[in-house]
This record gives C-alpha cells, structure tokens and sequence, in this order.
C-alpha cells in the first residue's frame, strides 16, 4: 500500500449517467422540442452578436428555426441558421455532459467586459433530452464563417461519432430518429411527427420565442394539396410591449387565451421591474370566479414562469401565495438560478422577491380599485374575498393590507363596508368591534343578540363566509379595536343592569336549576339577561367555546367535534318566562314546566338558525301552548 498522497478524477459510466439525466430531470417528454428549440434560438442569437464584430458571420437575412417531420423513416429535425459548431465545439459542447456552449460564451463576453445577451443555455443537458424520444439522433452543423461542416452521431448509450459532412450554409440541423413504442411509454414517440402536436408544444413551450419557428404544412389550393411553410409561434410576447402602447382590447384578448375565459378580467396588472432584478409581469383579476377556485387540487399559484420567452413552469407555486390562486398571468425573467431540468425554481432571494413584489403590487391594484370604483371592486371581492381572507389565517397580514381591503355585511346597510369604515362610524366610547357568524345574512338579521346592540346604536358585522370562523381567530383586533363576538356569554350589562340581573338570579335560583337540569346535556347553564327585550331567550358562547357555525361547519367537514354546551339567557320580561316560572313555582318539575324549559330552547335555537334536536315533538308543544 502507497503512502503517498494522490488525486484522482471521479469516473463514470457515460451510458449511466447519459440515462440519469434522461430520465431524471425531466417530467414531460415533449420539453424535448422545447430545448431544441431553444438551442436554435440562442445559435441564433450568437450569430447575430458575433456578427457585430464579423462581417463573414452576420446572416444577412432573417433567421428561422424550421421543424421538418418525415413520417415515413420516423424523423423530426430541427434546423437553425445559427452560430454553428466546428469539429471541436461538437465534440466538447455535446460529447461532454453538462458542458454548456452558452455558458462559455457568456463567459468569454464577461471577460471582454461586454454586457452579456439573455440566452438560456446554462447547464449543457437540454440537448440529452432528445433521448426521452429518440433512439438515435444526428447533428450536423456548420461554423459561420467556416466552409466546413461536421456530422456527429449518438446512440445515447455512452459513445459518439463524428465525421466530416456536407451543408451549404451556416447552422445546425438536429434529427432524432424516433424510437418504437415501449411497454412503459403511455404513448408513442411518433405522435410527436403529427402537426398538431408539434403546434401544441410550440404554443405551449415556444410561442414567445423571438426567432420565428417554422414548419411546412399541407394545405388544400386549387384543388391540389400543396405544402408551405408557416411560422408557428406568434414571437413578440404582449408583457414585451410598453403599456403605452397596449389597448385594453389586446389585454382582454391575451388574458381569454391564457386563461381560456371569455370574461374580461377585472383589472390589469403590467409592471417591469429593472435594476439588479430583471423582469416583467403581467398579471389579470378574472372577471368572475372559476369552477375550480376551491378545487383542492388547485390550491396554488396560477402564473407561468418564461426565463427570456421560453416557458419554464406553467403554474409556478413560487411566485404568488396560495390566497391569490385566483390570479392568471405570467412573469418573464431576464436571468433566474433554476435547476438543470428548468422546470424547479432554487429556493433563493431572487425569487423571494419577485414573490413580495407582485404580492405588494397586486394588494395596491385591489386597493385603487376599493377606492376608485367601489361597484367593481365589490363584484371582485364577492367572488374573490373568501380566497384573500385566507391570507389572514396563514398570517401574511401582518401590515394589514388584506384586513384593510376586506368588506364584511353589516347592520349599517345593506351595502358591505371596510373595517375602517365601521371604526369610523363607531359609536363614542363603543368599546370594539361586534360580530356575529353565520350561515347567512338573513338569519343574522333575525338574531336575538343584535337587540342590545340596536338599542345602543353599535353596528355588527354579519360574517357569513366560512372561513371568517378562522379569520377572526388571527385578526384579534383593527386599527386599536378589539373584535369581539356579540353572541358571547360575556359582560355587557351597565352595572345597574348587572346588579337587577344578579337579583333575579338569587329569586329565581330553584327554578334556573330546575331549567339546568331538564336540559341537561344540551346547555351549560341558565341564567337571567337584560340584553333582550323582545326575545324570550338566547343562546350564549362560553369564553373559549366554539360558536354554533363553526361548529355545523367542522361536523360538515366530517370532523370529530364535542357539542358546544352555551348559556340559555333569559329575558325575565317575556311572557313565555314569566309562564315557565310560574309552573316551575306552582308544581316544580312538572310536565307543563318541563314542555315550557323545551320551548325555550328550541325557540333560541331557532333564532340563531340552529337545528332542533326533535322537530316533531318541538311542533306538539307549541300546539300545546295555544290550545
């Protein structure tokens, strides 16, 4: 055994590795057509950098990126009059894993101080994509410049040739002879020879491409078929153009072909930001909610991701927060850390900002809309408001801005109002922010609990979504205020009224226990109250306890939940108490004070737009009670 010290080179098998990065890094086949596609365009955009210092590499025309399919031998090349390869640029850009051209290029231009051009060649692994498909693929290319053209073959199994080849002007033809169907393929290599679907991935992948790709098709002329070339992406992207310059037509018509809606969006959202951190957005508040706003499977971010016009991911999850899945749009980087497949974002503070600016440039278009058009805005929160709300239950309102653009029904009218509205209603010295919750407006209306409120002249907020349950959990108080529930069992008595109560309590001990124990199991406790005065009764939340709407909405969800026990407040002035009392008085426990104890209850149930624990037999007391 050597002592001396040695360094060695890591070997690998290339057949092994070529399959590893096949295999692994890619989730979808076609993005085969996506990476050829984008090698095209970045010779493309070499060749035209080069020739500002070249005369002999400038293309003096157009150029193009043309897909041609031969149905017949199972081919599909893509052809660029681009920068080309030499012998040597084929053998080390493409015979070595991982080794990008791009990338030596930029680096070449970074030490030459010249700025460096938005090509997306990074990683040298894009073009091994051809083997998710093929089972033989053949580059020939040519260097600007250069009378000489090279040809270089791969079975993807761990070797190459190359060889010299024949090709009359500069660029790169690559063609993958498609490979037989597999037992693990759910479909075959050779659709992607039928026109549709190179359309569909062009579109998808590839329309913004500034380089037009095309492809010759069949079409009917005179009676004859004849084939011709058509450009199959639309090459200038709508978030490229100034916002000067943009109808609001051009808008609508992006968004009903990105969205696949044929609502026009609710408001419009073209921001660039430049600096250290380059990149567009452009971004759309649908005009109605979608089918599957609340589709679990579709609780995330909606906004594509381009890197310089090629799409990398079509709902990128880094981008937006889960509460504004409702927005469509794309956002288009200059210059993004992605991984080698392109299709994961490197968690990294590039992307955490773009993250808190569109989140803060969002919230500010729905603020101008709050005060500048309140009609719109109220249809945009109608459909959308129970998604921001869930901003506040994950704790992303930590500077308010979604409290403050949040509308809730109120007592004040029947127009929905800001928090900050009803502080600024508040009633002198009104000590919070009352609310009730429930299924529906319409019942709240009817509950028993607002009659203290309306007496004081202090508004109540109607919270009617479901998630307003876990809302006010979060959101404990606004602008100083307290938000307080007006069901609860709590002290809002003056202390005059405090001490009447108290009184009536110690009268009437016998009988409040003899309500107690009748209704065992379904209340806490019974005690007087003089919040009501046209109620006979309410039931109270405890301190801590779950309301009865949270409760229906856990049990909806199939959840295990306890039945709340709450407080059966009694208004001592109401004919149907002053009735209980009396029996309870002239024979206590008797089936008369018993059918009235039940009558009580089921009538604040009722009130608050609870089920009653047996309908039928609540029906008989009440014709029991008017016969």
């Amino acid at each position: 055994m050597t002592t001396t010290t040695e360094t060695r080179p890591f070997q690998a098998e290339a057949a092994e590795l070529l399959s590893l990065v096949v295999h692994s890094l890619y989730k979808q086949r076609e993005v085969f057509l996506r990476e050829l596609v984008s090698n095209a365009s970045d010779a493309l955009d070499k060749r035209r950098i080069e020739g500002l210092k070249d005369a002999r590499v400038a293309l003096e025309r157009e150029g193009a990126i043309r897909i041609e399919v031969d149905r017949a031998r199972r081919t599909i090349a893509i052809d660029d009059d681009g920068i080309g390869m030499s012998r040597e640029e084929l053998a080390t850009n493409l015979g070595t894993i991982a080794r990008s051209g791009t990338r030596a290029f930029l680096d070449s231009l970074r030490r030459e101080g010249q700025t460096a051009p938005s090509l997306i060649g990074q990683f040298g692994v894009g073009f091994y994509a051809s083997f998710l498909v093929a089972d033989e693929v053949v580059v020939v290319s040519r260097r600007a410049g250069s009378d000489e053209a090279w040809r270089w073959r791969s079975d993807g199994q761990g070797s190459f040739t190359i060889e010299p080849a024949e090709r009359a002007e500069p660029g790169t033809t690559v063609t993958l002879r498609l490979r037989a169907q597999q037992e693990s393929d759910d479909e075959d290599p050779a659709d992607f020879l039928e026109e549709h679907a190179i359309r569909e991935v062009v579109r998808r992948w590839s329309d913004f491409v500034e380089h037009p790709i095309r492809m010759q098709v069949e079409r009917e002329q005179d009676g004859q078929r004849v084939r011709e070339w058509e450009t199959l992406n639309s090459r200038r992207p709508l978030w490229t153009r100034k916002k000067e310059e943009i109808r609001r037509e051009e808008y609508d018509a992006f968004y009903t072909r990105l969205a696949h809606d044929w609502t026009p969006p609710a408001e419009v959202v073209h921001l660039r930001a430049e600096g250290t951190l380059e990149y567009t957005a452009l971004l759309f508040v649908p005009g109605q909610r979608p089918m599957d706003l609340f589709d679990g499977t579709q609780g995330r971010s909606r906004v594509s991701l381009y890197v310089r016009r090629v799409l990398i991911m079509e709902d990128c999850q880094d981008l937006l927060p889960p509460w504004l899945r409702f927005v469509r749009g794309v956002v288009d980087a200059s210059d993004l850390p992605l991984n080698v497949s392109r299709e994961v974002l490197q968690q990294n503070a590039q992307v955490r900002q773009i993250h808190k600016h569109l989140v803060k440039r969002l919230l500010d278009a729905l603020r101008a809309m709050l005060e500048s058009d309140r009609a719109r805005y109220a249809r945009v929160w109608a459909d959308f408001g129970p998604v921001l709300k869930e901003g506040i239950v994950t704790g992303a309102d930590e500077d308010g801005r979604i409290s403050k653009l949040a509308l809730f029904e109120t007592t004040h009218g029947a127009e929905p109002s800001t928090l900050s509205e009803y502080v600024a209603r508040k009633r002198e010295g009104q000590p919070a922010i009352w609310y009730l919750t429930g299924a529906e407006r319409r019942v709240l209306e009817g509950s028993p609990h607002l009659e203290l409120f309306r007496r004081r002249g202090e508004e109540v907020l109607f919270l009617v979504d479901p998630v307003d349950e876990w809302v006010v959990e979060h959101l404990r108080e606004f602008e100083g205020l307290p938000l307080r529930r007006a069901d609860r069992a709590q002290d809002l008595e003056s202390s005059a009224e405090k001490e009447a109560r108290e009184q009536l309590d110690r009268e009437h001990r016998a009988a409040l226990e003899a309500l107690e124990s009748e209704l065992a199991g379904q209340i806490a406790s019974a005690r007087f109250t003089a919040r009501l005065k046209d109620s006979p009764a309410a039931l109270a939340t405890e301190e801590g306890g779950l309301s009865a709407n949270l409760e229906r909405i856990l049990r909806a969800a199939r959840q295990d939940v306890p039945k709340s026990k709450r407080v059966l407040e009694l208004n001592p002035d109401h004919a149907l108490v002053k009735r209980y009392l009396e029996a309870q008085a002239a024979e206590p426990r008797s089936a008369r004070a018993q059918d009235l104890a039940q009558l009580l209850l089921g009538q604040a149930l009722l009130a608050e737009g609870s089920p009653l624990p047996d309908p039928a037999r609540f029906s008989k007391l009440l014709a029991r009670l008017y016969a």
